[in-house]
Parts: C-alpha cells; sequence; structure tokens
C-alpha cells in the first residue's frame, strides 16, 4: 500500500513535465505527418525555447507559472498562475518570449548556413516568421503585452495589423488560430477602449518614463531585426528550392 502510494506522489511530481512531452510528442506527431519527422522536432523546439524565454523569466520574477503546452497548429503557452504585479512585470515576460525564440531561429540559421542545409533554413525562416507573428501589437499576442506599456490603447491599432496578415497569409492554420483566439482579442480591445484597470493593481500601467522608452526601443529593434530576417531567410528558401 506504501509502495503505490509512493508511486502515485511520485507521479504527481512528474505530471507537468510528462504533460509537456505528450504535448510535445502529439504535435511532433501531427507536423511530422504532413512536413517529414525532423522539420517537426525542429519546429516543436523552437516552440519550446520561445515559451521557456517566457517560463524563465516569470520564474525569476518569483511567479508561479506552469510549464508549456503544445497544441498542433496553434503553438504553445505557458500559464501564469497569477498576474503580473505591472505592466512592466507583463512586458518583460512577454519579451523573453520572441527575444530567446529569435535566438533560437538565429541558431539555426547559422547551422543552416554551416551545413548548407535546406532543412534547417527551412527552419530559421519558420523561427523568424513565428516570432515577427508574435509581435503583433494585440493582446493575447506577445507583441501586445509588449506594447501594453506603452499605453492599452495601442492594441487598437494591431487589428488591422492582424486583418493585413491573413489578407495577406490566407492560410487555414492562421483562420483556426483568429477563431480560438477570437473572444480573447475581442476582450483585450474592450479593455482597451473602456481603459479599464486590472482588479488586482489599480496603478497596474503606473511605470516610470524610462521603462516605457525602454521595451518602447526593445519591441521596436527587435521588429526591425525579425522582419529583415525572415524576408532575408525566405529568399535563401526560395533559392534552395530551386536549385
Amino acid at each position: 500500500m506504501l509502495k503505490i502510494l509512493f508511486l502515485l506522489l511520485n507521479a504527481a511530481k512528474l505530471g507537468p513535465l510528462l504533460k509537456v512531452g505528450g504535448t510535445m510528442l502529439l504535435s511532433i506527431g501531427v507536423y511530422a505527418f504532413i512536413f517529414g519527422i525532423w522539420y517537426a522536432v525542429g519546429f516543436v523546439l523552437l516552440l519550446l525555447v520561445h515559451e521557456m524565454g517566457h517560463y524563465v523569466v516569470a520564474r525569476r520574477l518569483g511567479m508561479n507559472v506552469g510549464l508549456p503546452t503544445f497544441i498542433p497548429f496553434v503553438g504553445a503557452w505557458i500559464e501564469l498562475k497569477e498576474q503580473p504585479l505591472s505592466v512592466e512585470q507583463e512586458a518583460k515576460i512577454a519579451f523573453a518570449g520572441p527575444f530567446y525564440g529569435t535566438l533560437g531561429a538565429v541558431l539555426a540559421l547559422a547551422l543552416a548556413l554551416n551545413q548548407g542545409s535546406a532543412l534547417l533554413m527551412a527552419l530559421a525562416y519558420a523561427g523568424f516568421f513565428l516570432n515577427l507573428f508574435n509581435l503583433i501589437p494585440i493582446s493575447p499576442f506577445d507583441g501586445g503585452r509588449i506594447v501594453a506599456i506603452l499605453s492599452p490603447r495601442v492594441w487598437l491599432i494591431g487589428l488591422p495589423i492582424l486583418l493585413g496578415v491573413f489578407l495577406l497569409i490566407p492560410s487555414p492554420m492562421f483562420l483556426i488560430i483568429l477563431i480560438l483566439l477570437a473572444p480573447t482579442i475581442y476582450g483585450a480591445l474592450r479593455s482597451a477602449w473602456r481603459r479599464e484597470v486590472p482588479e488586482h493593481n489599480p496603478r497596474y500601467y503606473e511605470v516610470p518614463l524610462e521603462a516605457r522608452i525602454r521595451y518602447g526601443s526593445y519591441y521596436v529593434l527587435l521588429l526591425v531585426f525579425l522582419c529583415v530576417m525572415t524576408y532575408m531567410t525566405h529568399l535563401q528558401v526560395e533559392t534552395l528550392r530551386s536549385a
């Protein structure tokens, strides 16, 4: 009986890791069916790097946060089990994802150039594009959580950008993401329009000017870098494909 109880306790401790591993394997299996096993593995690892950026910074801030969960064709996310104390904390956690995700894509690009690998170049392009997409300035995307430090009303310009991206890339996967996120996006836009303040901290949006300038600069610099790298790696992928 004690042995069974001990095993159950160990299973409970491993539960979060099993969830991460299980959802990662599920995503790899689904992507592998369409794109091949090695692309699927690389793609999911790039998502993991992005999400672990959020996770590590949230933990450093002392927040209760769950490990990443993966859903095929939707992506991955971490579960913040408590709200950030300020918009600066939220911006710091949000920025970490695309920042470390971009580093992962840069590593894939370096390996692709070193090995002359079309597969790694395609993964680098996917990494740059996904992190660029995540910088769309509307919640729940990372970009929306970063620019909220400037003003939550910046989210209002995110909707036409989101619709513009869909018109440029009329992907069924993108449409599924939009449908799934529609309630959250609507709630964020309504809050921005009404200038609602989070209940847990009425001074949530009160931050020093220096912090606004710093995160605004981080956002613009990363956005420009990702635009350039997404375009350049896309050209490389097309060149390798036609070779």
